[in-house]
């Protein structure tokens, strides 16, 4: 089978190997529709993500729906926990230290033809979701964990800081959740007009922060009741934690290219706020295939751009001047 590895930053090399043998409780799975992440681009880019390098060279790839040997749709939770750890065990796998996550470290992802995977984290489609709407599925959950970290309750007001993919998923799933205003930033015009096409009451472009006048008179002077940061820049950060009412909460969802991210402990401390970090999703795969079934959730118009395997180079290329909004390689 064809496989792409990246050896290091910016380098990456196609082989072809044998096909994965399944062990006792894995399924053999023939790849479909693989999306790139944010944070696929710090492994192309930087040759790793966060405090996390390439120790041997590494398949990418955990956004994905496949075909089961019987011809079975289905899409693939990338993160395989141990289920009897103290995390797992009080219901939060996505803590697991010992979790297998697909194109990070030593476990290969699915840039190849065929991928053996747990058969616990395989999740069946209905006909009603195609194969690139499948892989979607995994940033859609991410957003559905940023919402439910927020506990939204009817009649909040939200602020969503950098309209990316997740942003506008969290846009989405925020609306879902009852949030009656939604207001959101980029510095990118086709991602404001994304935004406002997806839910957004208001939607600005900005240039590096926004003025905190600007958020404070949307909100009738109060500020957001959540504000989800979704950028990884500071940028965003610092408007998150400006606009953000006091008692409010601040959920961070971004990754930043330095591995850093900063506010003002008297802001945050002033205002009484909460801040929680966005790690991964945890068993949100039967939510997210509803949502979209049932057509409550647009993940579809989010792809933007679609290549096959072999011009994989050019779809991360692609990805990383932020042209469009999700790239989907088709295999």
């Amino acid at each position: 089978m064809k496989v792409l590895r990246l050896y290091g930053a910016s380098d990456f090399r196609f082989s072809e190997e044998p096909l994965p043998i399944p062990l006792k409780d894995e399924e053999l799975l023939q790849v479909k529709a693989v999306g790139i992440c944010g944070s696929d681009l710090h492994w192309f880019a930087e040759g790793g993500i966060g405090d996390a390098r390439i120790v041997h060279p590494l398949v990418l790839g955990h956004e994905f729906s496949a075909l089961t040997e019987s011809g079975k749709l289905v899409a693939v939770d990338p993160a395989i926990s141990c289920g009897k750890c103290e995390f797992c065990l009080r219901g939060d796998p996505n803590l697991c230290p010992d979790i297998l996550f697909a194109g990070h470290g030593t476990t290969d992802g699915a840039l190849r033809e065929y991928v053996a995977w747990d058969k616990r984290f395989i999740h069946p489609l209905p006909d009603a979701i195609s194969d690139e709407e499948g892989a979607m599925l995994e940033p859609l959950g991410v957003a559905i964990h940023a919402v439910d970290l927020a506990h939204i309750k009817p009649g909040m007001t939200v602020g969503v800081f950098g309209c990316g993919p997740i942003g506008l998923l969290i846009t989405q799933v925020a609306r879902l959740a009852g949030a009656e205003k939604v207001i959101a930033t980029d510095i990118l015009p086709h991602r404001v007009e994304a935004a406002l096409s997806l839910g957004a009451d208001l939607a600005w472009l900005v240039d590096g922060q926004l003025p905190e006048s600007v958020a404070l008179e949307a909100t009738g002077g109060r500020g957001v009741d959540v504000a989800f940061e979704a950028a990884g820049v500071q940028g965003a950060v610092d408007d998150a934690f400006s606009t953000v009412a006091i008692g409010g909460k601040v959920i961070l969802a971004g990754i930043p290219d330095n591995d850093q991210t900063s506010f003002s402990a008297s802001t945050a401390r002033r205002k009484g706020l909460t801040i929680k970090l966005v790690r991964r999703m945890k068993s949100t795969y039967p939510r997210a295939i509803e949502m979209v079934a049932r057509r409550q959730v647009d993940v579809k118009s989010l792809v933007t751009h679609r290549f096959p395997l072999s011009q994989t180079r050019e779809a991360f290329e692609t990805a990383s001047k932020r042209d469009g909004l999700k790239v989907v390689i088709q295999i």
